[in-house]
């Protein structure tokens, strides 16, 4: 893979209580190594919990309150998983507007796990290929998507991938259409 540089990139990360946290620590990092400012951005005013699997996780700071954020300050979206947290994101009115507003300026999302549902709820998948946690398979389609079984999905703009295990190639991935603001339907030259 060719290196790529974010240095000049700032990248929200969007959760509540219960993300996955390996969905968090290990794209942030990848982020953070290309060079990325990255912030945890959150309905909370402290601090999330994460969640390894089935047991609770470490709670991590947050950066920027969601109540304050503005997506106006940020290239790019990352949306991480588990369970809780995008059930809870999907229900919170501003946190589905910010997502909605990456796509509105046609900035790149990545999104992993049961990351999609919050994505559902942003009416933003129609028309779109994508991957996700299979569960979520049904209703990706039901919102107009086409869901696929891959470990990484790049469409438009939008960065998808499976579960815990694709992060590698979720983290690839990410980086190279954040470094070049991706929004056509291009393969990436290094996904695999």
């Amino acid at each position: 893979m060719a290196t790529q540089t974010l240095s000049q990139k700032k990248v929200a990360i969007l959760v509540a209580d219960g993300f996955e946290q390996a969905e968090l620590t290990e794209p942030k990092q990848a982020l953070d190594e290309a060079g990325a400012q990255t912030h945890i951005v959150s309905p909370n005013s402290d601090a999330v919990q994460g969640w390894q699997h089935y047991d609770k996780g470490d709670n991590f700071p947050v950066d920027v309150t969601l109540d304050s954020a503005n997506p106006d300050d940020y290239d790019a979206l990352l949306l991480p998983g588990g369970v809780a947290n995008p059930d809870q994101l999907r229900m919170n009115e501003k946190a589905v507007q910010f997502i909605q507003a990456f796509f509105a300026a046609s900035k790149p999302v990545a999104a992993i796990c049961h990351a999609p549902w919050t994505l559902i709820e942003a009416d933003v998948v129609k028309g779109r290929k994508v991957t996700s946690w299979p569960s979520l398979k049904t209703d990706l389609k039901n919102a107009g998507a086409q869901w696929v079984d891959q470990e990484v999905v790049v469409d438009n703009g939008l960065i998808t991938s499976r579960r815990p295990h694709d992060i590698p190639a979720f983290n690839r991935a990410i980086v190279e259409a954040f470094a070049t603001g991706l929004q056509e339907d291009q393969p990436l030259a290094s996904v695999s």
